[in-house]
């Protein structure tokens, strides 16, 4: 396992080398790319845009100008934004990180619970009312956009029927820190959580019933039943167990993108602060260096996100970690 361990942090640090000069030649180094003329603005003198170069060192060589970029952006932590002067970009992924992962981790917890409950029972009444109920009501949940299901939600909990006993205590749109009011925190991510879990927990279903049914098929389930076990020990024990391999693929993946920003959608509707409502201002301005920022941001998350699953496998399939080493 140490060894398993040590080969994904290896894996990870090349990765993320690679995306970091991979993003830096996309936005600083494309030909007909010129950060110094969205600097220096539309009608800019030559003396102008030579300055600017000069300021932010992009007359020198690119070897030289990707350092000083990942100096600012890692070491020194003063990467400023190209449209805001002045503004660090740094300090503003710091303050939306809590607000993105409030609203991801709550959401997961919702969709992972939805998702077990839902395909255990569909696995479990197969060919059923039940289980082509819970298909089509999680068919539903997929196929709604987030945007569409989180508006509606505004509409109904923040307009219609927001003085009404159901919808009362929804606050208004924004984001409460839980460490300064932990009540109006869960009140206020409620409606967010719900409208974001919706979508994965209609897939995660339908994902792991159709791996259930599969197990049930196996020959160490047939075994599992000739030597008596119950059937509620052969679910926990043995098909789920085998089943959640698949799920667990999905949730590493899922909730790496999320937290890297793939909540941006949810955050925007909801008016929630967090690193994907800043990755959507910065691509309204095109704002290069907190769109730089942020891509790295999400890269991490959605490696390390690779990097536990792959150690989450070799603690439900050991032989995972045998073929490792």
């Amino acid at each position: 396992m140490i060894r398993l361990l040590a080969q994904r942090l290896g894996q990870m640090a090349f990765v993320m080398f690679g995306i970091s000069v991979l993003v830096f030649l996309i936005f600083f180094a494309t030909p007909g790319a010129d950060p110094a003329a969205r600097i220096a603005g539309r009608n800019a003198t030559p003396q102008v845009l030579a300055a600017v170069r000069h300021d932010f060192g992009f007359d020198r060589p690119i070897p030289v100008q990707y350092a000083l970029m990942m100096k600012r952006l890692f070491i020194t932590q003063d990467l400023t934004s190209f449209v805001n002067r002045g503004e660090q970009v740094i300090p503003e992924i710091v303050a939306g990180t809590p607000v993105t992962l409030s609203l991801v981790l709550g959401a997961a917890v919702l969709w992972v619970a939805g998702g077990l409950a839902i395909g255990i029972t569909a696995a479990l009444t197969r060919g059923t009312f039940t289980d082509r109920a819970l298909m089509v009501a999680g068919l539903i949940g997929v196929s709604m956009p987030v945007f569409w299901v989180g508006e509606m939600a505004n509409l109904i909990t923040q307009s219609r029927l927001h003085d009404t006993w159901l919808f009362f205590w929804v606050p208004p749109l924004g984001y409460t820190p839980l460490t300064e009011n932990p009540f109006l925190w869960l009140k206020s991510m409620l409606i967010p959580w719900l409208t974001l879990a919706l979508l994965y927990m209609g897939l995660y279903g339908r994902v792991l019933r159709a791996s259930l049914i599969e197990a049930y098929q196996e020959d160490f389930i047939r075994t599992a039943r000739a030597k008596g076990l119950s059937e509620t020990r052969i679910l926990l024990r043995h098909a789920l167990r085998t089943s959640l391999i698949t799920c667990v693929s999905l949730f590493g993946l899922d909730f790496g993108v999320l937290v890297g920003g793939g909540a941006l959608l949810t955050e925007v509707v909801f008016d929630l602060q967090g690193v994907g409502k800043l990755t959507f201002d910065a691509l309204q301005n095109l704002d290069l260096p907190v769109i730089m920022a942020t891509v790295m941001y999400a890269s991490f998350f959605v490696v390390a996100a690779n990097a536990a699953v792959d150690v989450a496998y070799a603690l439900l399939d050991p032989r995972v970690s045998t073929r490792s080493v």
